[in-house]
Parts: structure tokens; C-alpha cells; sequence
């Protein structure tokens, strides 16, 4: 899966929308909160997303794909991690990666935030 197509499915989502919070870094929110980190346009291709509600959950990743996912810096003791893309990881569970942490931002969402 390329930086491309990773955007292109997360700002299908419901309510999602891109932003540049920092200079030369995108996101994607859904509401006023980031479910996924893209970083540069010119960067490494991976993707940031929330793989559980705490650290050893998120672990997981780390022992299943050792060469291409790791904690994030900053926000990693909270389940979030870094999964490069095109690399050892199958689209179909980056894709499933991305919807957990969408989810579980939406849940997380004041309801006037919720897309509907």
C-alpha cells in the first residue's frame, strides 16, 4: 500500500478531514482528534494509528512485525504505534489497523463531534 492510497482510505472515513497541525507533517482527524499520523508527503511511508487501549496491547504489532511496526514517539505509551507501509505488513491488516484507531477515536469523541 503506498502513502497515497493509505490517505485516500482514511479520509474516506466518515467525517474525516486532512490537516497540517505541524510544518510539513499531515494528519488525519475525524472530529477535532487524529486518528491516523502520515508525517511528510516526502517522508517514510507509514502510518500512525492507535493499536489498542494501552502499551502491552499495542505490543502485539511489535512481536507479529519486528522489521516494520514500532511505538510512537510521544504518544506510544498510549497504544499507539508506527506501521510502515509496503513493507512486511499486509494492506488488509493496515487497513484493519486504521478502522481500530478510527474506532476507537470516534468512541472517544464528545457526540456533537460524532460524524453521523
Amino acid at each position: 500500500m503506498t502513502r497515497e492510497e493509505m490517505l485516500a482510505y482514511c479520509l474516506g472515513k466518515p467525517g474525516a478531514w486532512l490537516d497540517r497541525p505541524w510544518e510539513g507533517d499531515e494528519v488525519v482527524k475525524v472530529g477535532s482528534r487524529i486518528f491516523a499520523f502520515l508525517g511528510a508527503p516526502d517522508g517514510t511511508d507509514r502510518v500512525g494509528v492507535k493499536c489498542g487501549p494501552s502499551r502491552e496491547v499495542a505490543d502485539e504489532w511489535l512481536h507479529r512485525f519486528p522489521a516494520d511496526a514500532r511505538p510512537m514517539p510521544y504518544v506510544g505509551r498510549s497504544g499507539w504505534n508506527a506501521l510502515d507501509l509496503g513493507g512486511g505488513i499486509p494492506d488488509d491488516e493496515l487497513v484493519e489497523a486504521v478502522d481500530g484507531s478510527y474506532e476507537a477515536v470516534v468512541a472517544k469523541l464528545p457526540r456533537r463531534e460524532r460524524p453521523t
